[in-house]
């Protein structure tokens, strides 16, 4: 025992030694053309450790701008449009390698619009609207007639998409419209779009309620602002309101109306995914309009379960875990050391698991489940400790293998002929033997027996078993393999069926082929049973099944709008199954549009596809009717499409749940026949297959976050018959795709323990095990907990103003260096010099993804101050230092040269009363300079020397301790000193000298 401890500390230390992970990971990044670029990479581990970099899977080579830095990081010294891409670093030691999550980089681009305004005729007294979109992310304003268009009528709405709305229009709206888009690398101006207004001849009719612009199907990424347009017109005017598809409320907390019933949602989540209705309503009256627009959240990866590192003999199985969730689904891939792993004969991937057989030396190496998807990727590593040993048994013997029934299969086998006495047990392996990377299953049982009865198998499959025997630190090679046949057996249930019709006289049957785990079989006939809703007579047809396309069948002769009601049964050579339960569908009257032909596809366990083609009709249809329930529930709200939709995603449904799913086109004369058909949601994904027997784990885990780095646990200890004691293990880690490998632990021997030194506003997972007598339990369930938001504690950085027209200054910033903060808005203080000096702010705010904004009608000549911080739900942050603009040093080139051409324009008067003043002071200075060289003497000039130099020494002191004082309010404050002349250190020094009526400057020093 104590030599088993031993060896088992030592692979402990070995792991601990041999860890290898990352402490600082490359995050995005958005430049501008020529901007330096640092991605950062630092590795732990044992020395010594490497570090390469990869571009877009591929490795990266240092070039002249382009460098790996001492502590792993990447350098690009002027960033270019070839650098975007995905880039990963890879550490290595001398244990194996690890990749870091990606990082993308973003140059910005030169805009360019993707969508131009188009010139428009409207009615005196009704709405206009224009729109435009750019390439890429700019701030968006409207001029008309090359002008600034003003903000400050209701009737006026610019939304954040670029869309321009005008209620009410008047004849001073008409004009030519154009779009301007601002970003840090361009500014950019659209076509001119032409608003034309057309008189009205008399009052305006009375108008029912018609949206012009509705919502439209949107995807955005996390936390990103959203508009959903409802611009609606009638006489009088429409009240527009939102709601929900689903009859869910809408989250008020994140949603505000801009206009006149523009919905804004600032900071999406998941839960704000869904169908939302713009309806437009006549005030007092019934008469409304409806649009509907489909929002789809898309989320970045997060792994909900992740490999764990495990320590295996040689020969010995290996599986390791991973599960993601995201929208869309992500794709999961697996590396060995870096490199991306493929299926072979030992090494299987299934359902995002991977499975490693008979283990070799080799197999020792960190491995690691990249979960990806258009939001972003997420990594998780985990480690393979290949255990030595020698005098290993040698393989199980004469495996035997006797089908008993449809699902279990006997196996008998002969112990080891080498070495069987130091066998401990048995493991068994099977899977299907037909099909790729099918999973393979394992049962564990002990020494004392050499049979084994496998009881949860498919009918009707080909089985493939081994076995390996196993020792205390170590496992034989496998045995020879033997294949299996289960019996066939009655089929479990039957098809769903789906009813339309092509005609007033029949119904078109159809139905998908069974799976093979409810056929239990091969399917060798369905039988279709009908009759009508009046009459007890039921009619049977019977359809052999010549191929497994046997899958509609179309019941001709039946009488015009009658309701009918079908059944099928199914049968393999055992026998027939029970009936399904019966369907009804009424067969059309005449002229009314068919039931479309229906197809439904669970997309995963809360998501379901349905997809449609209109049936061949005479009728011209006006769009389509959705609706959907489980089984057993009344129907939820219908939803009304464009005929122009074949195809529709149902959410957030229930997962292993029937729902009924129902469809109809309508017409001007009515509505059309119903298609119905039901749909089985999968289960999500679960917990590996067939744990081994093991401690239970802790229950009732419960977590309260008690600060922004503060969580407390609690959990109650699992009933088990026990005296001794016992220790926990509390694992926890963040949730986000940046920190998916970096997960901590905490000891603990009591029920509750307090996890500190957390990351404010970050969601946290928490597992907790228990350890008894050298046994682990598995990880209990994972609980998840956000700890509390905390306010900003820096500043915006990078604060950039620059002049871009006459009056127009672009200031932009970047988000606080503060981690995992989350930012709702901003707050933009500016003022002129005047005003700031009166106390005296303009407030501009804008939301937390908008790191720009303009600062318009700036008067000419004035020195602008501007400072700008950043506010969450928990409080505001510091204000940044203060930026200055200065007019007069941001003058065009052209502007300068129109003053200097501008003195040719001078009048004769002014002219010669400058020549008239110059002259003057011309002579006074020659009076001076001949009245002291013939009064001075070699006494005066002493005193004289004197006398300057300690004025000037005064006057040199003053300024220094003025420009000190400057430096130590941070350049926050200009002192005004000497009428129009101002200190600035961060600018440059200038002091004017006044001494016996001369006024000599001195030399100004940047």
């Amino acid at each position: 025992l104590l030599l088993l401890l031993l060896l088992l500390l030592l692979l402990l230390l070995l792991l601990f030694f041999s860890e290898l992970s990352f402490t600082v990971e490359p995050k995005d990044v958005a430049v501008s053309h020529g901007e330096r670029v640092i991605l950062d990479c630092q590795a732990r581990g044992e020395s010594p450790i490497g570090v390469r970099w990869r571009k877009n899977g591929v490795q990266l080579h240092e070039s002249g701008r382009s460098r790996v830095l001492s502590n792993g990081s990447l350098c690009i010294s002027s960033s270019e449009q070839s650098d975007e891409g995905f880039y990963q670093c890879l550490a290595h030691n001398r244990y194996g390698a690890v990749l870091s999550q990606k990082s993308r980089l973003t140059v910005s681009k030169v805009l360019l619009f993707i969508t131009h305004p188009v010139p428009a005729e409207v009615t005196l007294g009704s709405v206009a609207r224009f729109s435009c979109a750019v390439s890429g992310s700019a701030v968006i304003s409207w001029e008309l007639n090359q002008r600034s268009l003003p903000l400050d009528s209701d009737r006026i709405t610019v939304l954040p998409n670029g869309v321009l709305q005008i209620h009410d229009v008047t004849m001073r709206d008409a004009g030519k419209y154009r779009c301007l888009a601002t970003n840090m690398a361009s500014r950019v101006r659209s076509q001119e779009a032409e608003l034309t207004i057309i008189p009205a001849l008399g009052p305006r009719p009375l108008m029912k309620p018609h949206i012009i612009a509705g919502p439209q199907n949107i995807s955005a990424g996390l936390r990103q602002s959203v508009v959903l347009e409802c611009l609606a017109e009638g006489n009088p005017r429409p009240l527009v309101s939102w709601s929900r598809a689903d009859s869910k409320p809408i989250d008020v907390s994140g949603a505000r109306v801009l206009g006149n019933g523009n919905l804004i949602i600032s900071a999406v989540k998941a839960h704000h995914s869904g169908t939302y209705l713009c309806r437009a309503t006549t005030p007092g009256t019934r008469n409304y309009s409806i649009a509907p627009g489909n929002l789809t959240v898309l989320v970045p990866p997060t792994l909900v379960e992740k490999p764990e590192s495990q320590t295996r003999p040689r020969a010995g199985t290996a599986r390791f875990g991973c599960q993601a969730e995201g929208t869309p689904v992500p794709r999961i891939t697996w590396f060995k050391n870096g490199q991306v792993i493929h299926s072979n004969g030992r090494t299987k991937m299934y359902n995002n698991k991977l499975v490693i057989t008979q283990i070799i030396p080799e197999d020792d190496a960190f491995y690691q489940c990249q979960a990806e998807n258009s939001q972003g990727s997420v990594v998780s590593t985990s480690r393979l400790i290949v255990v030595l040993s020698e005098d290993r048994p040698s393989a199980p013997r004469n495996i035997h293998a006797e089908t008993i029934s449809s699902s279990a299969i006997l196996l008998a086998w002969e112990r080891p002929q080498y070495n069987a006495y130091k066998v401990i047990a048995y493991s068994i392996h099977y899977m299907k033997s037909e099909g790729l990377n099918n999973e393979e299953y394992q049962a564990v049982i002990g020494n004392d027996t050499t049979n084994h009865i496998v009881d949860d198998l498919e009918p009707a499959r080909n089985y493939t078993f081994y076995i390996v025997a196993y020792m205390p630190m170590g496992a034989s090679r496998m045995s020879e393999q033997v294949t299996q046949h289960t019996l066939e057996d009655v089929p479990l249930r039957t098809p769903e069926l789906s009813l339309t019709s092509r005609s007033p006289t029949d119904i078109l049957v159809s139905w998908q082929p069974l799976p093979p785990k409810l056929s239990r079989g091969r399917v060798s006939a369905y039988r279709l049973s009908y009759r009508t809703a009046t009459d007890e007579q039921v009619i049977s047809v019977e359809l052999p099944v010549p191929s497994e396309n046997c899958t509609q069948y179309l019941l001709q002769g039946l009488q015009p709008d009658t309701i009918y009601l079908i059944r099928m049964s199914v049968s393999t050579r055992v026998g027939w199954s029970q009936p399904s339960a019966w369907n009804s569908h009424r067969t059309p009257k005449t002229s009314m549009p068919p039931a479309p032909n229906l197809e439904l596809e669970p997309l995963n366990c809360t998501s379901v596809t349905v997809r449609w083609h209109p049936a061949p009709s005479d009728a011209v249809l006006q769009g389509y009717k959705l609706s959907f329930h489980p089984d057993g529930q009344s129907e939820h709200s219908v939803l009304q499409l464009s005929p122009h939709d074949h195809q529709h995603s149902i959410t957030g449904l229930n997962p292993r749940v029937k729902y009924h799913v129902k469809l109809l086109a309508f017409s001007a004369n009515g509505d059309g026949y119903q298609a119905h058909q039901t749909v089985n949601t999968p289960g999500c994904p679960s917990a590996p297959h067939r744990r081994l027997a093991a401690l239970p784990s802790p229950d009732h885990i419960h977590a309260t976050a008690d600060s922004s780095s503060e969580v407390s646990l609690s959990w109650g200890r699992p009933a088990f018959s026990s005296g001794k004691p016992v220790s926990y293990s509390v694992r926890y880690g963040p949730l986000s795709p940046s920190d998916a490998t970096a997960m901590r632990y905490v000891q603990t021997s009591e029920q509750t323990v307090t996890v500190k030194g957390l990351r404010p506003n970050t969601r946290y997972e928490f597992a907790v095990r228990l350890h008894m007598d050298q046994m682990s339990s598995p990880w209990s369930a994972s609980v998840y907990h956000r700890t509390l938001l905390e306010a900003p504690s820096s500043p915006p950085r990078s604060v950039r103003v620059s002049l871009i027209e006459e009056d127009t200054a672009l200031v932009s910033w970047k988000q606080p260096d503060q981690p995992d903060l989350s930012v709702t808005h901003y707050t933009v203080l500016y003022a002129s010099q005047s005003s700031w000096l009166a106390g005296e702010w303009q407030v501009l705010q804008r939301e937390g993804t908008n790191t720009m904004a303009l600062l318009e009608k700036l008067e000419s000549g004035n020195v602008y101050l501007v400072k700008i911080s950043a506010s969450n739900q928990a409080g505001d942050g510091p204000f940044s230092s203060t930026v200055e603009l200065r007019r007069s040093d941001t003058r065009s080139r052209a502007d300068r040269l129109n003053e200097v051409t501008g003195l040719s324009h001078m009048d004769e008067k002014s002219m010669s009363g400058i020549i008239a003043g110059v002259c003057i002071a011309l002579s006074c200075i020659i009076l001076c300079i001949f009245i002291l060289l013939s009064k001075s003497t070699t006494h005066r000039k002493s005193a004289s020397s004197k006398m300057i130099g300690q004025v000037r020494n005064d006057v040199m002191r003053s300024g220094a301790s003025s420009a000190n004082q400057q430096q130590a309010e941070n350049a926050e404050v200009l002192l005004p000193m000497m009428r129009t002349h101002f200190i600035d250190a961060k600018v440059r020094v200038c002091l004017l000298l006044y001494y016996s009526a001369m006024c000599n400057e001195m030399t100004c020093k940047d």
